[in-house]
């Protein structure tokens, strides 16, 4: 059974029955049979039970009626709460950030992203022990007759707790480390990074099958993919780019997992391109937009928001796919379609038939190459591998003989003209 708390008089940017929905397709994401949804409108939070007496003394026979094994609150519930609803359902509860975790510690594949997952879990974990240790009280410490109270088991478990997350967190940062230098070699390499994002189910693996021709799990179901991939593509004028495909992003995302997975979503944060992939036919499209910009905010990645108060001199540049056009009606498609037309920044396509992909290909391109530059840097004959770089990175539109070396000129983006500096900080004189 869902339970969907709906606060009254509140003003909520999600539609409710695309909450529920949602609620629905997390259950069903860790293979949960749903057989009953309730939409319960509050007045006020409880302290104790989240839910009015009333509320919860309607739900009871239900439950029993039904043979209900769990009940999900589609909302932050408080250990307290959680316990007494437990108590007063007689059956097990979890909340939103719980089935999410549950989610994650089932689909994460990696042992990176185990460890991740375990993380959360433990760090969600360590605020909720209560007192199931009753029988055991306080175990004795010291020597002799006189020995000191020792500690509770709940304090030995929270003992433990931490220490297996001071363990979990030094694996991680060496992780971090590891995929730091793999960053650095990349960078070392000609070639731009494409970072998917986008709200989960949108389609960014489906996309991702598409220009790649992998074949990434990528179903109709909340967070099909967990651990980030990468593969290898051409576009127009590109002969080369890394495509990453990341995990996609949820309404009220755990603190927890953004934590625990901000090593996995630093490839976001260094990609030269971030296309954010949207279901556009969702009744709450623009509400997934919000959330995906809020965790790419709180990254670090300041895009341009539709033109207009953004840092757009630092940001990474993105784009929009507006996917799933496919399963609009006549009328929808049109004001899509009427949208897209006024904005540069914006590809529209089916993912699942194909329209449009090559469109969003050279929309990717253009924008890869929009900022760059006519540069001329001056290399010694012996920089050959510099040279190289330059030419794949780049379009070199000159080569000139002079000195001991030789002038290019070369249309580059001034990002890669900086990474070029510090891979090569002694490139001989600058060319008059």
């Amino acid at each position: 059974m869902i339970i969907v708390p709906e606060w009254h008089g509140q003003r909520l940017a999600r539609d409710l029955d695309a909450r529920a929905e949602e609620a629905k397709g997390l259950a069903l994401a860790i293979g949960l049979d749903v057989v009953a949804i309730h939409r319960l409108r509050l007045r006020q939070t409880r302290a104790a039970t989240l839910l009015g007496v009333g509320q919860i003394e309607a739900i009871v026979p239900d439950i029993a009626a039904r043979g209900v094994q769990l009940v999900v609150v589609d909302a932050s519930l408080t250990a307290i709460q959680q316990r007494n609803l437990e108590t007063a359902f007689g059956t097990k509860v979890i909340d939103r950030t719980g089935l999410i975790l549950e989610i994650f510690g089932e689909r994460a594949a990696t042992a990176e992203g185990r460890l991740q997952v375990e993380l959360a879990h433990l760090d969600y974990q360590a605020g909720r022990l209560v007192r199931s240790w009753t029988h055991l009280e306080r175990q004795r410490g010291g020597f002799g007759f006189l020995g000191g109270p020792g500690e509770t088991q709940i304090e030995a478990d929270r003992r433990m707790i931490r220490n297996r997350m001071a363990r979990i967190r030094r694996s991680l940062e060496d992780a971090r480390r590891t995929r730091q230098l793999q960053r650095t070699k990349r960078q070392r390499a000609p070639w731009p990074v494409i970072a998917l994002v986008g709200y989960t189910n949108a389609g960014k693996s489906t996309f991702f099958n598409r220009l790649t021709g992998s074949d990434v799990m990528a179903e109709d179901m909340l967070f099909a993919t967990l651990d980030p991939t990468m593969r290898e593509i051409r576009l127009p004028g590109i002969d080369k780019a890394i495509l990453s495909d990341t995990v996609g992003f949820v309404s009220d995302l755990p603190t927890e997992l953004v934590a625990a997975f901000r090593a996995t979503l630093e490839e976001v944060t260094t990609a030269d391109l971030i296309v954010h992939v949207r279901d556009i036919v969702h009744p709450d499209t623009d509400a997934q937009y919000e959330d995906v910009r809020a965790i790419l905010d709180s990254l670090g990645v300041n895009g341009p928001q539709d033109g207009e108060g953004a840092d757009t001199a630092s940001a990474i540049p993105q784009i929009e796919i507006w996917n799933k056009v496919d399963t609009a009606n006549v009328d929808r498609r049109a004001a899509i379609e009427d949208m897209a037309a006024r904005r540069s920044d914006v590809a529209i396509i089916s993912a699942a038939t194909g329209e449009g992909v090559e469109a969003a290909r050279t929309l990717m391109a253009s924008q890869l190459t929009a900022r760059h530059q006519v540069q001329r840097i001056y290399l010694g004959y012996e920089q050959g591998d510099a040279a190289a770089w330059l030419h794949a990175r780049g379009e070199v539109l000159a080569d000139e003989a002079e000195g001991e070396g030789h002038v290019l000129t070369v249309r580059l983006d001034p990002a890669d003209r900086a990474r070029f500096e510090r891979l090569w900080p002694a490139n001989g004189p600058p060319s008059p």
